[in-house]
């Protein structure tokens, strides 16, 4: 069972604290509407994105996503989680606006250009910014937030992911509806849409205006940096409280100065970080093998009509999903588990594997409600496990000093799993939807097995605190 914190916080050090995350945790979220529109541009484009170009235009960007933080992460923890957030967002605020910009030639102007290697070229941009978002918040969390309490916080990170993934499928579907010149027959154009459609003049348009899908997250992330920059506080001590003990690998080196090499050395030999990053690559797979095919699998095969709640409210029932994965991920954790990690990676691995064989038996079935239950299962075991391990375990192990290079190094693996996925997946499921779920039992199987092997493991302290 969980021990107690070896001391208590003030109620304005929480309060503090509060204004100091949830800040960041909507930046870091409204990231998330600005990279998984793409999944919705790509319902929205039809034919004018096929699968194997959306395969390749995600996978160059996850790719890019994932090689970033060999950059990035070293760079945040010399920098501090709230530069590296101001250059995260506005980075993917202006790659957002250029792919609006783009869309928008393409679809109302008639430019001639080649939309793979073009969106390829500005999505492995906006990818690359979008690196900073996890390092940063990771970073910031871990001067903020004991060990005793990390497995709360990586709940609430599951939660702003799942939130995110919200945005991005509910509020991106939304817009791309809402600027369609036509709206199909049983569709409920609700009163914040109708004031875009005025707008944005979609009605009395001759094409729909699906650019929106990546101007009104750049609008959003200029917003949240301006926040940002007044909010957002690295450590306590720049927020008029007192630094603390956060015992984790880093205590009791506080003051040594950064050393990259030092750094990078603890990472790579680090044999419960190494293996924390091959399962998170296995969670790359199924996260975004599930979360980005199913809606074109609900439309494409299933021919669910875009208000079917299946599809209207995506982003909604993974959201929920997420938000019940993290906290019972984090309660697990911290009250049953003792703030170890690997149990509860484990629980919802074991999860993961029963679902995907499932899948391969619901696939077509009459009821597309099965599949759905089963798939919304899966994201709240992927995101909670995700949580866990990209978002808590980076900070227990890396310690303070070396959080956003071990997150980076997590979440680098996370997103070559996404980029392997999206490519496999993309010829595989224009060849035949029924090896999506057969590509991902295995998948399963190894995340399993690799939880096993950190089932036990928990952050030593490197040097004694006197």
């Amino acid at each position: 069972m969980a021990e107690p914190l070896p001391f208590k916080h003030s109620r304005a050090f929480r309060i503090r604290r509060f204004w100091n995350w949830f800040p960041m945790g909507l930046s870091y979220a409204f990231l998330y509407m600005g990279r998984y529109n793409l999944t919705v541009s790509k319902v929205a484009l039809g034919d004018l994105m096929s699968k194997e170009a959306f395969g390749i235009i995600f996978a160059a960007g996850t790719i890019t996503y994932a090689l970033s933080f060999l950059i990035n992460g070293p760079l945040t923890d010399r920098i501090g989680g709230k530069r590296g957030m101001l250059i995260g967002v506005t980075g993917a605020a202006f790659a957002n606006l250029l792919l609006g910009i783009l869309t928008f030639g393409f679809r109302s102007k008639g430019w001639q250009f080649n939309l793979v290697l073009v969106f390829s070229i500005l999505y492995s941009l906006n990818m690359y910014f979008q690196s900073y978002g996890a390092v940063s918040i990771v970073k910031v969390n871990s001067s903020w937030f004991h060990v005793r309490e990390r497995g709360i916080f990586g709940g609430i990170f599951g939660i702003l992911i799942s939130l995110g993934i919200y945005f991005a499928f509910d509020w991106g579907e939304r817009i791309v509806e809402a600027t369609k010149v036509h709206i199909e027959a049983g569709y409920r154009v609700n009163w914040i849409q109708g004031i875009l459609r005025n707008i944005t003049g979609a009605a009395n348009s001759n094409v729909d205006a699906t650019w929106w899908v990546f101007i009104i997250p750049a609008i959003i992330l200029i917003v949240m940096a301006v926040i940002e920059i007044f909010l957002l506080r690295d450590k306590p001590s720049q927020a008029g409280f007192k630094d603390f003990d956060t015992a984790d690998a880093s205590s009791g080196e506080a003051d040594e100065p950064f050393r990259l090499s030092e750094i990078l050395k603890r990472i790579l030999t680090n044999k419960i970080i190494l293996t924390i990053a091959f399962i998170e690559f296995c969670t790359g797979v199924l996260r975004n093998g599930v979360m980005h095919w199913y809606p074109i699998f609900a439309s494409e095969a299933l021919h669910l009509p875009a208000e079917h709640f299946l599809r209207e409210d995506w982003g909604l029932l993974l959201m929920l999903a997420g938000i019940f994965g993290g906290l019972i991920a984090g309660f697990l954790s911290d009250k049953v588990f003792g703030s170890r990690r690997g149990p509860v990676a484990g629980l919802f691995y074991a999860g993961l594997f029963a679902s995907t064989v499932l899948m391969n038996f619901f696939l077509f079935s009459n009821n597309p409600y099965t599949l759905g239950m089963i798939v919304i299962f899966m994201s709240l075991c992927v995101i909670g496990t995700h949580g866990m391990l990209s978002g808590t375990s980076t900070m227990d192990f890396g310690g303070r000093r070396a959080a956003a290079t071990a997150v980076g190094l997590i979440d680098g693996f996370v997103y070559l799993g996404t980029g392997f996925q999206s490519l496999m997946l993309g010829f595989l499921t224009t060849a035949n939807w029924k090896y999506w779920p057969i590509f991902l039992v295995p998948f399963t199987i190894i995340g399993f097995i690799l939880t096993l092997t950190i089932w036990k493991a928990f952050p030593k302290r490197k040097k004694a605190v006197n």
